[in-house]
């Protein structure tokens, strides 16, 4: 198994992202010797998830910002740091997919694709893709 890193840039406090393109670039590379039928793609961070969702329409994802700040509000938490709310939709959410692979290709729904979710932007963020 093989992991490889890419970085994605977060615009705002909540910011979800479509990364499916990025991830297929990292199955295209003409290095890859893909032996698995599945990859998984990790998020190695407390205050930001990863997602599928439909991405064939963007206001999905601006629905989905709205509904997630909406979801955790901002009240007095015991931890200091301010980014409780981030921290509560990270777990909710999850840090981890697994995708089937049908001939090195994303093998999705018609309408899905990976998003990134950022709750505690913005930030340079790491994502992790085992092939």
């Amino acid at each position: 198994m093989e992991i490889v890193e890419i970085k994605i840039k977060t615009a705002r406090t909540v910011n979800l992202q479509n990364i499916t393109s990025e991830i297929q670039k990292v199955l295209d590379q003409k290095d890859s010797s893909i032996d698995t039928s599945v990859i998984t793609v990790f998020i190695p961070h407390t205050t930001a998830a990863i997602t599928i969702n439909e991405t064939y329409d963007p206001s999905v994802c601006s629905d989905l910002e709205t509904a997630f700040e909406k979801l955790v509000p901002n009240i007095p938490y015991q931890h200091v740091e301010g980014n409780s709310p981030a921290h509560l939709l990270s777990s909710l959410v999850g840090t981890s997919i697994t995708i089937p692979l049908k001939n090195s290709r994303l093998d999705l729904g018609t309408w899905q694709g990976i998003l990134f979710c950022e709750f505690d932007g913005p930030r340079t963020r790491t994502v992790k893709i085992a092939r």
